[in-house]
């Protein structure tokens, strides 16, 4: 019996049972190739039942009957059992694998990313967010997929500092830079420069929950996400210095906010993070508590979010800790001498905010009452002038004389006076629980980004955005000034404002538009002064700069061109240009593409859509450093100069 005659019965057979079937009658092949590897017994009964099938999927071994789960994997899998129409015209154009044979025959591997993370898919946007997933994998070389993942050049390059957008003479070691393009192909670029460089890591990704509000596509089924997950956590691994963190942003809940419900990622992002990072490199797991409202559709009304903590080296890496913000000593109130007033020179340290004003006034707790007679300016956590204050104690004056020797004392978040035996009391700072109450919770970050933009009706500039607190803390806990911080899910910018603010080096990167109407804005907002979210406890008056550029596009510009058209003819458009300017798939023939128009105009409008991107060669999607020279992707002088400075090439 041959082939098509066979895939005619095991279909007949298959169809039989509703485990292989969907309501549609659509049989899942995924389904019955678990069964086979699994040697499902009411599989393997249908098969022996069929004299062909049994034929050919079993052989006797000593009298006993074999099953051959390889070989009917292979014969299931196969194209041309069960093709659909998109599967039929698309073998008809030519792209198919070199000979038709199964992928685990052949030298191909599947590149599932460039479709799970929509570097082809246009259905980023909170508008789109719900629409399926068409464009998931691609069969291509392993010499592909090495030119893919090359450094790419840069184009638009823009200096923004506090008069403004200007152009870019020189690129800076120390430079902030903001990146638009895809970011799994950013991370590569950024690796010959970076590698070992990044102090602090922290991306709040899609979380895969069904919730549209992100911003991103949220709806990567489980086996695309984590691959989406992976392929980048894989490169900035080898971006982190080797006393480096890395934090992510997780959700927990079972049930978004829609009341949609979903098998929440974390666990299996832990897993992930183990094989790359290694076990013995986790941190820890905070538990943040969040201000919005629960959804109290899900069975158990989800008020935390996790953030999963893993080092470059654990070795490396001391107690996460934060300045002590209470007070805990007893009052030493003097009853002979109740208030002293004392002048106190400059240099105490602050244990709070490192950027801070004092303003002049009464400060009262648990343990003393302290008066300021004037304004005390911090800055990195010590007193820049020298100031008068009025304390009450309840000791001798000469305790009051020791209380008062600098290197001994530090005033604490409340304006009281603490002091220290020793110069190591005073350094041991508060470790960081895993329980994180008081890190943003209270602070409105959708309410605080509408004030920013003036937003007066009732949109958002960004769903669910991060309150600056919560960034604040962790780059506190995790660098030092100087230090670079690296978001690659930047979404509304908070890590790079942040960032900016306590002085840090950032490097931010993001694919979607909204990166020119929300992100650079918001950044100019800081450079200007802006006085929301930490700016008033960093004590921050504006300044700084950042670069903004972006990955150079070559076939990315079809692929948007054809994710932004709304008809056939404006496809069809696209598909002269195609032609004569784009990089078409080796795999395509044009002739045949002609004389199949009518199949093509047949197609869902989707999968015509699908179909043309398919025609690209995806190593084209953004020019290659090594290929910039070249005429025909027109490259500007200015963009080849500060692309070979970035990489510090002559």
């Amino acid at each position: 019996m041959d082939n098509l005659n066979l895939f005619h019965e095991l279909e007949a057979i298959l169809r039989m049972n509703s485990r292989y079937c969907m309501e549609d009658g659509t049989l899942i092949k995924n389904k019955i190739v678990e069964d086979a590897l699994s040697l499902e017994p009411e599989l393997l009964k249908y098969i022996l039942s069929h004299e062909g099938l049994k034929k050919n999927f079993f052989c006797e071994v000593n009298g006993v009957m074999v099953f051959d789960k390889v070989k009917f994997q292979h014969f299931v899998m196969n194209k041309s059992f069960l093709p659909d129409s998109y599967t039929s015209y698309k073998n008809k154009i030519g792209l198919t694998t070199d000979d038709g044979s199964f992928i685990s025959e052949s030298r191909h591997v599947v590149l599932a990313w460039p479709y799970k993370d929509c570097i082809l898919e246009g259905g980023q946007t909170k508008e789109e967010a719900k629409r399926d997933e068409i464009f998931w994998s691609e069969t291509l070389a392993p010499d592909e997929i090495n030119r893919l993942t090359e450094p790419k050049a840069f184009a638009g390059f823009k200096r923004y500092d506090k008069d403004g957008e200007h152009d870019v003479e020189h690129l800076l070691p120390t430079d902030n830079l903001i990146i638009k393009g895809n970011n799994l192909l950013a991370l590569y670029s950024l690796r010959k420069m970076y590698t070992n460089k990044i102090k602090l890591i922290y991306i709040d990704p899609p979380y895969n929950t069904g919730n549209d509000g992100f911003g991103y596509n949220d709806n990567f089924n489980h086996s695309s996400w984590l691959s989406f997950m992976r392929t980048r956590l894989m490169v900035a691994r080898d971006l982190l210095s080797s006393d480096g963190l890395i934090f992510i942003s997780i959700d927990t809940s079972r049930n978004n906010a829609n009341g949609v419900v979903g098998s929440p990622e974390m666990p299996y992002l832990h897993i992930i993070l183990d094989e790359i990072f290694g076990r013995k490199n986790f941190i820890g797991h905070l538990h943040w508590k969040k201000k919005k409202q629960p959804s109290f559709l899900s069975k158990i009304a989800g008020v935390m979010e996790s953030v999963l903590i893993y080092a470059k080296d654990e070795s490396n890496i001391g107690k996460l800790q934060m300045g002590q913000t209470t007070d805990t000593t007893k009052r030493i109130d003097n009853a002979d001498n109740p208030y002293s007033e004392r002048t106190i020179t400059k240099g105490i340290r602050f244990m709070g905010e490192p950027n801070f004003v004092i303003k002049k006034g009464k400060y009262q707790n648990k343990t003393m009452t302290t008066e300021f007679l004037q304004d005390v300016v911090v800055k990195d956590g010590r007193t820049q002038n020298d100031f008068k204050a009025i304390a009450r104690y309840r000791t001798s004056q000469s305790e009051i004389n020791k209380f008062c020797l600098q290197d001994l004392m530090y005033i604490t978040a409340n304006c009281s006076f603490r002091r220290f035996k020793t110069e190591d009391e005073m350094d041991a700072g508060k470790t960081i629980t895993d329980l994180l109450l008081d890190w943003g919770q209270n602070q409105d970050a959708t309410e605080e980004l509408r004030k920013l933009f003036e937003i007066t009706n009732d949109e958002k500039a960004f769903d669910n955005p991060k309150p600056e607190l919560l960034m604040s803390n962790i780059i506190l806990v995790a660098t030092e000034k100087g230090d670079i911080v690296l978001d690659y899910h930047l979404g509304s910018g908070t890590t790079a404002a942040v960032a900016h603010k306590l002085e840090r080096q950032y490097i931010g990167v993001e694919q979607m538009d909204y990166i020119n109407t929300l992100d650079i804005p918001r950044l100019q907002k800081v450079i200007e002064g802006e006085q929301g979210g930490i700016s008033k406890s960093a004590n921050w008056q504006g300044g700084g700069s950042f670069v903004y550029c972006e990955l150079a596009k070559a076939n990315q510009q079809f692929v948007d061109e054809i994710n932004k058209a709304k008809s056939h003819k404006a496809l069809v458009a696209i598909w002269q240009k195609m032609q004569s300017t784009g990089y078409l798939n080796y795999k395509i023939n044009v002739s045949t593409f002609e004389e199949n128009a009518k199949d093509f105009e047949s197609l869902s409008f989707d999968n015509q859509k699908r179909f043309l991107i398919e025609c690209l060669d995806k190593n084209m999607l953004y020019i290659p450093v090594s290929d910039m020279e070249s005429e025909e992707y027109a490259v500007s002088e200015e963009d080849k100069r500060l692309t070979k400075e970035f990489y510090k090439k002559n």
